[in-house]
């Protein structure tokens, strides 16, 4: 049978019992002939699991007479028949220190001079399926890929040798001249990338901290929201990972996840939920429709969850201060899960979920007397990141909720030695030029400095942007005077970084700030 033929019957066979049928009845096969054939089986049979019938794979004795001949006949074989088989093989989980692999790879090694770079990086590919690949032979294979004119390479033998440099710079070894020139082509071919190449570049350039690739990056980026209907899991976790490492966060993207995430939020693998809610907690993106349809499969799904991705869907909530239309049934269901569950629970996890339900006041009053006993305090403390005052401000905050918003709560408090002079405030998020507009403006209006005072601490954690104090009467007092004081003004100088992206929605941390205050006797003034 002549080779299109042979292919053209062979791509039209769906397992491997047809495959090995179609074989037996060929009298001669050329090398390419019988590589293809291992591929295809390889195509048919294995999945993400990894082998579906491994024996009737590997006892069938179609494929041990192929494996016969490619083994001691690999000096003979042509480049493409050797390394196309060796490929296969590994996807099979054939065995690596197999007679068999460690033939056909050490022949791979001895053509290195001769091979094309679609070869080159057949090789390197079967390499890195290995568990330790040899780290010098991707150093040689790295050698004659650097001789090569990158750009004759197709988008396929681009994505390999990015994969492979993923492995060789692990290593130790520097490749950025190679980087630079891959990284200025591939910005050429980016509209032919398909979903998975997108993905697989994307993940390369944030494990080779490729950050200065920026005109290659925001093409990507951009190329990406084209394929957010296509990607599978993994491939989306991938690239959204890269727009939070290299801070990309375009519009048009997340009204791409808008529009996908909703109609396939029940076929999406966990993680890959976890991982959108997370770009969007990171990037403070208040998204309706996502959120609404995470609460939905939560509701429906979250039994099914582990305590990392139940976390990973709940706290973005708190973070962003939202509460969904069907959030009765949603807290209501984490309830019953964290009562089921609840010793399943890493310390930090539990924390970090039920801080973000007191954020928008979901009261986790059940489970806050196992939250404050001194055992859990000292896992909390054994476990990274310890109890460093990030962890400190969110058990205050826990602490103070029930304090200020639960009175009737009898339960065990947090004891004084874990408790903080105030909370932690990101810089970031005081925005120091409007705050000085606002000085500027108290100063022009009360004409003296003293009748105001800025970030001042308070006797219940929190630190005021600004405070002004008035008498019974209505007028301003010094910021310094403690007595006849009638009214206290809080001014909390709210800049864009403490709402959502584009909204007026306050961010979690801000909000029962503001409403703690409140609570604590002031009048929240925002400015």
């Amino acid at each position: 049978m002549d080779e299109e033929a042979f292919f053209k019957k062979l791509n039209s066979l769906c397992t491997s019992k047809e495959i090995f049928c179609f074989v037996s009845s060929l009298q001669v096969m050329s090398d390419t002939m019988a590589s293809a054939a291992l591929q295809r089986i390889s195509e048919v049979e294995v999945d993400d699991s990894g082998l579906k019938n491994p024996e009737g794979v590997l006892e069938n004795e179609v494929f041990r007479a192929l494996c016969f001949q490619f083994e001691f006949g690999s000096s003979k074989l042509s480049n493409t028949g050797l390394l196309n088989a060796l490929q296969a093989l590994m996807k099979l989980r054939v065995d690596p220190q197999s007679t068999l692999i460690v033939s056909l790879l050490s022949e791979g090694e001895k053509r290195l001079r001769k091979l094309s770079v679609k070869n080159l990086c057949a090789l390197g590919e079967s390499l890195l399926e290995l568990e330790s690949p040899s780290c010098a032979t991707l150093e040689q294979i790295m050698h004659q890929v650097q001789e090569k004119d990158v750009e004759k390479w197709s988008p396929r033998e681009m994505v390999l040798v990015y994969k492979i440099l993923q492995v060789a710079v692990r290593e130790g070894k520097q490749y950025q001249d190679l980087l630079n020139r891959m990284n200025n082509v591939t910005l050429t071919i980016v509209s032919q990338l398909s979903p998975k190449f997108t993905s697989t570049i994307l993940n390369s350039l944030v494990i080779l901290n490729q950050s200065q690739a920026v005109p290659l990056l925001r093409a990507l980026c951009k190329h990406s929201v084209n394929h957010i209907p296509y990607f599978l899991g993994d491939e989306l976790v991938d690239t959204l990972d890269a727009f939070l490492c290299f801070g990309y966060g375009e519009q048009i993207f997340t009204e791409a996840l808008e529009m996908h995430v909703p109609k396939s939020i029940f076929t999406m693998h966990p993680q890959t939920v976890s991982k959108v809610m997370q770009y969007c907690c990171q990037k403070q993106i208040l998204s309706k429709p996502i959120f609404d349809a995470v609460a939905e499969s939560f509701i429906a799904d979250g039994d099914k969850l582990t305590p990392e991705q139940i976390a990973g869907y709940i706290v973005p909530f708190g973070t962003l201060n939202y509460l969904p239309p069907s959030a009765s049934s949603l807290f209501r269901k984490l309830e019953t899960i964290l009562r089921a569950r609840f010793s399943h629970f890493q310390p930090h996890t539990l924390l970090n979920l039920l801080h973000s339900c007191v954020l928008i006041q979901r009261y986790p009053l059940n489970f806050l007397p196992r939250l404050f006993r001194p055992y859990f305090l000292h896992q909390l403390q054994a476990q990274p990141p310890g109890l460093d005052r990030t962890v400190t401000s969110q058990l205050i905050h826990i602490f103070l909720t029930v304090t200020l918003e639960c009175p009737f709560y009898k339960g065990p408090k947090l004891l004084p030695k874990y408790q903080v002079k105030s909370f932690v405030i990101p810089r970031s998020s005081l925005d120091v030029h409007l705050l000085k507009r606002v000085r500027t403006g108290l100063l022009h209006l009360l004409k003296r400095r003293t009748y105001f005072a800025s970030e001042v601490s308070t006797p219940y954690f929190y630190v005021v942007d600004i405070e002004m104090k008035l008498d019974e009467e209505g007028f301003v007092l010094p910021a310094a005077q403690r007595e006849e004081v009638h009214r206290r003004i809080a001014l909390c100088v709210d800049g864009q970084s403490r709402f959502c992206i584009n909204s007026h929605n306050l961010l979690g941390e801000e909000a029962i700030k503001q409403r703690h205050l409140q609570l604590l006797g002031y009048e929240v003034v925002q400015v």
